[in-house]
């Protein structure tokens, strides 16, 4: 494996680093130690043209930049300790309340205003059986974000010889918490040869999707999908429903159940031929289409992204669950560990 790669210094003046893992096929995926950010994965099309196919920056700065800050899209980043929101950025567990950090309007969105895109974590790569891995960890202490306990995260990414990039996490506690841990990628399958990913063809195991209001905060209606621009059980381009949704899609799906990692998401691009499998274990996933971002964020190579430049599959437990009780558990406990893989397949069709 290639030594790490400087990708420049913090806010603060701590240098961070790149981490190249590469297989057999050529596909090469890129990872900071700041944020556990994946900068670049490059996967072929189907004239076997190697293609970037995230959306991120050159170097640390673009993620640290005011408008980047401001416009807040967790490029590639790990997400922690809560992916997705927390209404009211208020919780109450085993009977004491705790107040978090809010950072989408009244709600606590993906950790707070420091979560885990943020911060440096601890790196060390090297093989596997499955394929070269990168093991990143992060000690969250105790009131970070309002969050109560000192939790130490560990995430393992992995390109496996089969080309998919694996993401493994691992949690652990000493006081009650809660915790939803996600990858936040941007994906576009063109490889900057399309401006947007309305083209692409998604198909979703999911049978329901969470109901919202207006702050994007589930109802509590999980709502079958059939009938509705949600209806995602059959290939459908990501534009071709979205005059029906407004604003766009920023819902949560719920996975069909089965046991162990199953089989969540494909995603087809007919300009590239590219298509990409997401399995997971968790019980939901977040489809997301870059509905905000507006051409003020110039990435890698001087691309702008502009509105739905990437979407975004985020396999998670259900957003505001700690306030939802009818919603599948994120509490963690001392003495348990939270173990999850997800899994993003990349090949071609024709």
């Amino acid at each position: 494996m290639p030594p790490p790669a400087p990708f420049g210094t913090t806010a603060a003046g701590t240098a961070v680093q790149l981490f190249t893992l590469a297989n057999a096929h050529g596909l090469r995926a890129t990872i900071s130690n700041f944020g556990g950010t994946l900068t670049s994965l490059l996967v072929p099309d189907r004239a076997g043209q190697l293609g970037d196919v995230v959306l991120g920056f050159d170097d640390v700065r673009g993620y640290q930049s005011p408008a980047f800050r401001q416009a807040n899209p967790y490029f590639g980043a790990l997400i922690g300790r809560y992916g997705n929101r927390i209404a009211r950025g208020r919780f109450t567990l085993d009977g004491q309340p705790y107040r978090l950090a809010t950072n989408n309007g009244a709600n606590a969105l993906h950790g707070g205003n420091i979560g885990f895109d943020q911060v440096v974590w601890q790196a060390a790569s090297g093989p596997s059986p499955a394929g070269p891995a990168l093991t990143l960890t992060y000690r969250s202490p105790d009131g970070e974000g309002g969050y109560p306990g000192n939790l130490t995260v560990t995430v393992v990414y992995t390109l496996t010889h089969d080309d998919a990039l694996q993401i493994d996490y691992a949690a652990t506690t000493d006081q009650a918490t809660v915790v939803n841990l996600t990858n936040h990628a941007y994906f576009n399958l063109s490889h900057g040869t399309g401006k947007h990913v309305l083209a692409h063809e998604v198909t979703l195991a999911a049978d329901r999707y969470a109901v919202v209001d207006a702050g994007l905060i589930p109802t509590g209606e999980l709502r079958p999908v059939r009938g509705t621009p949600f209806d995602f059980t059959t290939p459908h381009a990501i534009g071709a429903r979205m005059a029906q949704v407004p604003g766009g899609y920023d819902h949560n799906w719920v996975l069909n159940p089965a046991p162990g990692p199953r089989a969540a998401a494909t995603v087809f691009d007919p300009a590239s031929g590219r298509t990409m499998a997401v399995t997971t274990d968790q019980p939901g996933i977040q489809l997301y289409t870059g509905n905000l971002l507006d051409g003020t964020l110039m990435g890698k190579g001087g691309t702008v992204y502009g509105q739905y430049a990437g979407f975004c599959l985020e396999t998670q437990h259900f957003p505001d669950s700690p306030n939802q009780p009818t919603f599948p558990s994120t509490v963690l406990r001392p003495g348990q560990t939270l173990r999850s893989t997800t899994s993003y397949r990349f090949g071609v069709r024709g």
